[in-house]
C-alpha cells in the first residue's frame, strides 16, 4: 500500500455572513462613482432602512466617464461626485468620500491602501464592500482595471494595514487614527459568488439611484430592463420565486 498523505482534502462550504443585527456600520470601496448602484444598491437600500450606517469611498474622479462629447473633461469630477451624493440619497447614504485618483489610471499602489486605510479607520466598519480584485472572463465589464485596482487596495488595506498599528504609523501617530479590524468584506462581481439578497423589494430604489448618474446612464432607454434581468438571473440561480430580483456577492471572513 502507498503511504498516506499529510495533507487531507478539505472541502470548503459557502462562508456565512454576519447577520445584519451584528453590524453597525458599513464602508464600500469602489473605483468610479456609480459602481456601488449597479452592484448593491439594492442591498445598500436594506441595510440602512435597518439603521445600518453606510459609507462610500470613491476612489476615482469619474473623468473617462460621460457619453456626451460636449461636456468638457475637466467638468465631469464634479458633475459625477454630484450625481453620487444624489444616488446616495436615493438609498440613505450621505457620508461619501471621494479620493479623486485618475479615472482609468488607477493602481493598488501603497498611497492607495494607505487611503483607503484611512477611511477604514475613520468610518470603523464591521463589515466592508468591495470590488473584485480577479478578472471574471464570464463578465468582462465587470473587470474593468480599476475596478481590480481599487478590489485588490481595499483587500490589501483590510488585511493587513488597517489592524496593524506599524502599517502607516503616521496615521496614528499624528492623525489619531486607531487600528481597526474590519469583520468580513462582501465581494461584487465575482466569478464564484456564494451569497445572495433579495432585492425585490428595493430594486425601485436601486433604480432611482442608477437614474441619478445621468452622464451615465440617460442615453440608455434600456436601463431599468437590463438591470432586472441580470437580477433576475441572480434570483432564478438561487431558486428565489420568479419576478424576483436579487445581488449576488463572495463573502470573505477576515477573522
Amino acid at each position: 500500500m502507498g503511504k498516506t498523505s499529510r495533507f487531507a482534502a478539505v472541502i470548503l462550504s459557502p462562508m456565512k455572513p454576519l447577520d445584519d443585527s451584528e453590524i453597525k456600520r458599513v464602508l464600500v470601496v469602489t473605483a468610479h462613482p456609480d459602481d456601488c448602484d449597479f452592484g448593491a444598491a439594492g442591498t445598500i437600500a436594506q441595510w440602512t432602512a435597518k439603521g445600518i450606517q453606510v459609507s462610500y469611498c470613491i476612489c476615482t474622479n469619474g473623468d473617462q466617464g460621460g457619453e456626451d462629447p460636449n461636456v468638457p473633461r475637466e467638468d465631469m469630477p464634479k458633475i459625477r461626485q454630484h450625481e453620487q451624493r444624489q444616488a446616495g440619497l436615493a438609498v440613505g447614504v450621505s457620508d461619501i468620500t471621494f479620493l479623486n485618483y485618475r479615472d482609468g489610471w488607477l493602481v493598488p499602489t501603497i498611497e492607495l491602501r494607505k487611503d483607503i486605510v484611512r477611511q477604514i479607520r475613520i468610518t470603523k466598519p464591521d463589515r466592508m464592500v468591495i470590488q473584485s480584485p480577479e478578472r471574471n472572463w464570464d463578465r468582462l465589464f465587470a473587470s474593468h482595471p480599476d475596478h481590480m485596482a481599487a478590489g485588490e487596495a481595499a483587500i490589501q488595506a483590510v488585511y493587513p494595514d488597517s489592524r496593524n498599528p506599524f502599517a502607516f504609523e503616521d496615521l496614528l501617530k499624528v492623525e489619531g487614527l486607531e487600528p481597526w479590524r474590519v469583520r468580513e468584506v462582501w465581494v461584487m462581481s465575482s466569478a464564484t459568488p456564494d451569497h445572495f439578497v433579495d432585492i425585490t423589494s428595493t430594486f425601485d430604489k436601486k433604480m432611482k439611484a442608477l437614474h441619478s448618474h445621468v452622464s451615465q446612464t440617460a442615453h440608455n432607454e434600456n436601463l431599468e430592463k437590463m438591470v432586472r434581468e441580470w437580477g433576475e438571473k441572480n434570483a432564478e440561480a438561487n431558486n428565489l420565486p420568479k419576478g424576483s430580483v436579487a445581488e449576488i456577492f463572495k463573502i470573505v471572513n477576515t477573522n
